[in-house]
């Protein structure tokens, strides 16, 4: 599932590419969206909130979109080739200078604009939100310590208590403290936990690539996720994969249990 800085990257893409803009084409393939037409309405602006996104138009609604573990928005010029199969296309909004296409958008829905909070009110703070405040970070704080003895890594998962946080910047986190993804919230200090994530996802909210070690180089990004089996960067100890969590919340984690002990 991509964290949230590939969604606020996106939405900006697609706020500097449709906002003010008004639709030639609105077209949503989606079972309870296929008869709406958008073509004629102006974009106000595309906001992201965590890991969602909100198309704001001048008639006072918005459509919603979730990407889940698949789904994507890609922009092309007027005649380019889309890079996708026709059959994965959920939604086509088309202005005079560029393209928005939406591929296995699972989630889709159009509300007005001022019943957003239905779907993304439950949520945390938004670790991107360009008005992050002191009371954002009390707030997650709060949240987060909420269950002292909750694993840190499930808590930092649960984006009712702050959002934008996925699987890469979980384990980079932990790692970053030098706390098991295992260990009870209660043993770290929450308001450093805070704070690093929002610093992580701020550094690499303005590009694709995602550095938490201050490297671009491939292979050198990550201080442990998706290196397992290779050695930790800082003692050598190979880096463990894991699963942590049940059920629905169930993600490999990584983690070394020297730097990391449990």
């Amino acid at each position: 599932m991509p964290e949230g800085d590939t969604v606020f990257l996106a939405g900006k893409r697609l706020n500097d590419a449709l906002a003010g803009q008004r639709l030639q084409r609105g077209e949503l393939r989606h079972p309870r969206l296929s008869t709406v037409d958008l073509a004629g309405r102006v974009v106000l602006e595309v906001r992201p909130v965590g890991k969602h996104l909100f198309f704001r138009f001048d008639d006072a609604r918005s459509l919603h979109t979730h990407f889940r573990m698949d789904g994507s928005w890609h922009l092309y010029a007027p005649g380019e080739r889309w890079r996708g199969p026709g059959h994965q296309v959920r939604a086509i909004l088309s202005a005079e200078r560029r393209t928005a296409v939406g591929f296995r958008l699972h989630d889709m829905e159009l509300l007005a604009t001022a019943e957003e909070s239905r779907l993304v009110g439950h949520l945390g703070p938004d670790l991107l939100d360009p008005a992050w405040s002191p009371a954002h970070e009390a707030e997650a704080v709060r949240r987060l310590t909420a269950d002292p003895s909750r694993e840190l890594g499930l808590a930092l998962l649960d984006q009712r208590v702050m959002a934008g946080v996925g699987n890469l910047y979980k384990a980079e986190v932990c790692f970053m403290l030098g706390a098991s993804p295992w260990a009870p919230v209660s043993t770290v200090d929450s308001s450093r936990v805070v704070a690093l994530a929002r610093k992580l996802l701020l550094r690499n909210a303005l590009r694709p690539e995602q550095s938490t070690t201050g490297e671009l180089a491939r292979g050198r990004q990550h201080w442990v996720y998706e290196r397992g089996g290779r050695p930790c960067r800082r003692c050598g100890t190979p880096v463990r994969r894991t699963v942590q969590g049940t059920g629905l919340q169930q993600r490999s984690t990584y983690h070394c249990p020297t730097c990391q002990p449990e």
